[in-house]
């Protein structure tokens, strides 16, 4: 029986989403005969955790739906676990990338993907704590219908199964590797206070994730499109299409990948950095491999702690460092665009070495860029007045070190690219920890 993994990393308290992704998880089990392991990935607090706990143990889940609750403790067990039997250079850096003492998107992923490997799963399916799935008459609609319906087939093979097919001949003999799509709701990013307060500083702002020599037009084109998703409009039939998935359309709250590219490439383990878990619906478009962009859009809504002071400001500077990303970002997306299938070897495979060269080659980028983009950023915020002031007087003295930090982060990623493939071999022997109670010897995040 085909064995799959559905996850859901959290920080906050959501027993609500872990009872619907439970769901979710019966239903994948009940339709469409697969083993699915059900993993929570949880950072939350003592008391958001103790109720997770009660959810998982009180509930009872169809046949063939194994649930895991990890703890940071049980997760960090297994992580050293692995890097040990792995034989990496650098392990304690190679432990920090994978659970570091921060918020990182990239890294809780990567967790994922590496359990998943010691649980035998084929592929990983991911979804997000703040967010909930849209309905039609009355039923949840789970995008994961779209996802077991087409991952891991041949291109060919699953054209019967999609509303339209958009490829080129000479792709339908690879396998798809991605299936996804994007949210309704609220933005993606929470920034919707700047553009109701100035659209030109909105406007400012939002173009420093695009190169900084692109054109005007092009950089309002983006502005335009950027983090809004698929919109607002309500669920109505499904449509999927066979294609190259544009990044743009897809979110990682509503994603899923086959083990054929993860176990290949990890995600950039960057801390503090919005928007770091989506290099690898990149490195699938730009390497020509297909994927499936399906109409199961889920809700995204905002929690309340982003509201708070400190989540607040704690949110800006993970905007802040994702601008400052794209700096190497951008270079190693234009480079994977330019090799195409030659990111592939004869297999369709994804080649580490050639992703893993390009990063190292973004590192040695000139900063003069992020240091137009802080610019930006001050002025801009300061123009806004009120907490973002506050926030650009904050940002000033850290800089330069918000500069060294960028470029250690894609230096620190094909570090771990490098590491990736002993990782996944080690962790497919590496036993899961088996419970869902916390090591209360262990702080939380």
């Amino acid at each position: 029986m085909r064995r799959i993994c559905l996850t859901l990393p959290t920080n906050r308290a959501c027993a609500a989403t872990i009872s619907a992704v439970g769901e979710e998880a019966d239903y994948a089990a009940t339709h469409f005969g697969v083993e699915v392991h059900l993993l929570i990935l949880d950072s939350s607090g003592d008391e958001a955790f103790a109720e997770h706990a009660r959810v998982v143990e009180q509930t009872r889940r169809a046949p063939d739906v194994t649930v895991h609750h990890l703890s940071e403790a049980r997760q960090r067990d297994f992580l050293e676990r692995a890097i040990r039997r792995a034989g990496v250079v650098k392990p304690d850096l190679i432990l920090d990338l994978m659970l570091p003492s921060g918020v990182s998107y990239g890294a809780c992923t990567n967790r994922a993907f590496l359990i998943a490997g010691a649980l035998g799963c084929a592929s990983v399916h991911r979804r997000d704590s703040d967010s909930r799935y849209q309905e039609l008459d009355g039923r949840p609609v789970f995008p994961i219908h779209h996802e077991l319906t087409s991952l891991g087939k041949t291109a060919a093979d699953a054209a019967s199964g999609v509303s339209q097919t958009l490829l080129e001949p000479e792709h339908t003999g690879k396998p798809v590797v991605m299936v996804g799509s994007s949210f309704v709701g609220e933005l993606s990013v929470d920034i919707g206070e700047i553009a109701r307060l100035d659209q030109a500083v909105y406007r400012d702002v939002v173009s420093l994730w695009a190169p900084l020599d692109w054109p005007d037009e092009r950089k309002r084109a983006l502005v335009e499109e950027s983090f809004t998703g698929a919109g607002t409009d309500p669920f109505v039939r499904d449509h999927s299409t066979l294609t190259h998935v544009d990044p743009m359309r897809v979110d990682m709250c509503n994603i899923s990948f086959l083990d054929e590219v993860y176990e290949r490439v990890p995600l950039p383990p960057a801390g503090d950095t919005i928007g770091s878990d989506y290099f690898l619906m990149h490195l699938v478009h730009d390497g020509t491999l297909p994927g499936v962009l399906h109409n199961r859009n889920i809700v995204n809504y905002y929690t309340p702690e982003r509201r708070t002071d400190a989540g607040f400001m704690a949110y800006q500077l993970r905007f802040t460092k994702f601008f400052l990303s794209m700096l190497y970002l951008n270079h190693i997306y234009d480079r994977m665009a330019e090799a195409g299938a030659a990111l592939l070897d004869d297999r369709h495979r994804v080649r580490p070495d050639a992703v893993a060269g390009l990063v190292r080659e973004s590192a040695r980028l000139d900063r003069a860029d992020n240091v137009r983009r802080l610019a930006v950023i001050d002025r801009s915020y300061r123009r806004l007045g009120g907490r973002y002031e506050e926030f650009a007087r904050s940002l000033a003295p850290r800089g330069e070190r918000l500069l060294e930090e960028a470029q250690e982060d894609i230096e620190d990623y094909a570090t771990l690219i490098e590491a990736w493939g002993p990782l996944v071999r080690a962790s497919r022997s590496t036993g899961l920890p088996r419970g869902t109670h916390r090591d209360p010897s262990v702080p939380c995040v």
